[in-house]
């Protein structure tokens, strides 16, 4: 019974499932969505406060500030809480600010020609230059300056509207070199409610030469007109880790890659990510600059985090937007549109989101939409009900005939012995008297029993024909019931 009811069951499943349309669930793949809505531009800068010691003449205190820039970059949020990985040169100066701030304010105070540059310089006055001198850094105790400097770090996510203020962030991680990986995380906490859009980390590089990635960053600060930028460029052959890093190499040696991507670093998109083609994910970060433009692969980036403290991790934002991503890159417009709704109700300022939900809005119900073609195959324009009905009917006839079966199984178990005739006793003495007492368990509802004679094997014993009781050979009535013996 449990056999065929189970039986029944599987085919009323996989007719339900062979009837039901099943959309598609295959991640599209060489996209870059995943990741652009966690690329975000930063911007670093020196704060310098610098007071002059003017012992040249009346003893003057001259005090003063100046915001230096160290660099400007891309970089890309790994966890929902805002950390960021970057490179090291974006957010740590290779030259001294404090040398810009001296030349800055002796040019200022004494009216002398100094340029505003990172080089030390001397004057053609004897004591000016021994008080310029001696207020280069470093610190000694003849020194003329006072000097202060702290890094300031502006970071602008990819919102729309864009965002003219960003949010400050401090380093929690630098590198080695100026090409190494440096992780950053937001002053103040968590940045919003559910906190930021972040983008996946691959698990490696991969090793075919002429994998196609896809580099996005931003040249200029987001506003108005300007978003983020995506370049398509291919691996070359070499190293994937390391300082010299993976070279780009056009396999068809129609563009120079290097060039054209070192152009880009230069640009503002040093510390861009770089995408793999195969699912989306980070596989590295672009480094360099000029005429060769590298990339540093994604095990650099993950041993930063890990230095760090930080650990990459994806958040609501992120499952909502990809599985959005999922319908709509499926073509199931009317499906992703509500995803990038939910999206934005987490996230108001994802560009990305607020870009495909216009798109979705557009084509849904059109002749491209995927739900819309499904719907049309339909004659009723749902689900047909013959399937149902097929499960239906096998479910009843193994019902039926797993109770028939147990049926016949309990049916023998039911049935009564035949009665038996009661056991032959020692026969009885010539002349004796026997009475056989009977008593009755139910005196006011007593079944009256079948009655029969039996005639015994031996013809010198005989039994009463009303009762049945065995009677000797004197008897002339039944001892039990009274009937003759002699009838």
């Amino acid at each position: 019974m449990a056999r065929l009811t189970a039986l029944a069951g599987g085919l009323a499943a996989a007719l339900v499932l062979i009837a039901t349309p099943v959309a598609a669930h295959e991640h599209p793949s060489g996209i870059t969505d995943l990741v652009t809505p966690a690329v975000v531009r930063v911007e670093a800068e020196s704060h310098v406060e610098i007071t002059l010691l003017d012992h040249v003449g009346d003893l003057v205190h001259v005090e003063r500030s100046y915001d230096v820039p160290i660099a400007t970059g891309t970089g890309t949020v790994v966890n929902p809480e805002g950390a960021i990985v970057t490179l090291t040169r974006i957010v740590e100066p290779e030259e001294d600010p404090a040398i810009y701030a001296v030349n800055k304010i002796f040019a200022e105070h004494h009216k002398v020609k100094i340029p505003d540059d990172f080089d030390k310089h001397e004057v053609s006055d004897d004591v000016l230059d021994r008080h310029l001198q001696s207020c280069y850094p470093p610190k000694s105790k003849t020194a003329t300056c006072i000097i202060k400097k702290s890094t300031v770090i502006t970071v602008f996510p990819n919102t729309s509207p864009a965002d003219p203020d960003g949010f400050k962030a401090e380093v929690v991680g630098t590198g080695d070199q100026p090409d190494s990986p440096a992780v950053l995380v937001p002053l103040g906490g968590a940045v919003g409610s559910v906190g930021l859009p972040t983008a996946p980390l691959g698990d490696k590089v991969p090793g075919q030469e002429g994998s196609p990635t896809s580099i996005a960053g931003f040249i200029e600060r987001p506003r108005p007109g300007v978003h983020h930028t995506v370049e398509i460029a291919h691996l070359g052959k070499g190293g994937t880790t390391g300082e010299t890093g993976r070279p780009f190499a056009d396999p068809e040696k129609k563009v120079d890659e290097p060039v054209k991507m070192g152009r880009l670093a230069d640009k503002g998109m040093l510390g861009a990510p770089v995408i793999g083609d195969k699912d989306g994910h980070i596989i590295g970060m672009l480094v360099g600059g000029g005429k060769d433009a590298k990339m540093i692969g994604v095990r650099e980036m993950t041993g930063a985090l890990t230095k760090a403290g930080v650990a990459p991790r994806r958040g609501a934002i992120d499952t909502a937007f990809e599985a959005a991503l999922t319908r709509f890159h499926t073509n199931y417009y009317t499906e992703a549109a509500p995803g990038f709704q939910r999206v934005l109700e987490l996230y108001p300022g994802n560009v990305v989101a607020a870009a495909l939900l216009k798109t979705s809005l557009a084509k849904r119900g059109g002749p491209e939409d995927q739900g819309t073609k499904r719907a049309a195959t339909a004659p009723s324009g749902s689900t047909p009900l013959w399937p149902f009905i097929v499960a239906a009917g096998i479910l009843f006839i193994a019902a039926g005939g797993g109770a028939y079966l147990l049926w016949r199984r309990r049916a023998p178990e039911k049935q009564t012995a035949p009665p038996q005739p009661p056991a032959a006793g020692p026969p009885l003495e010539d002349g004796a008297g026997q009475t056989v007492v009977v008593r009755r368990s139910q005196p006011f509802h007593v079944v009256p029993q079948q009655q029969q004679v039996m005639t015994a094997p031996d013809p010198a014993i005989k039994y009463c024909t009303s009762c049945g009781m065995r009677l000797g050979p004197a008897h002339r009535f039944c001892g039990y019931c009274g009937h003759p013996s002699e009838t």
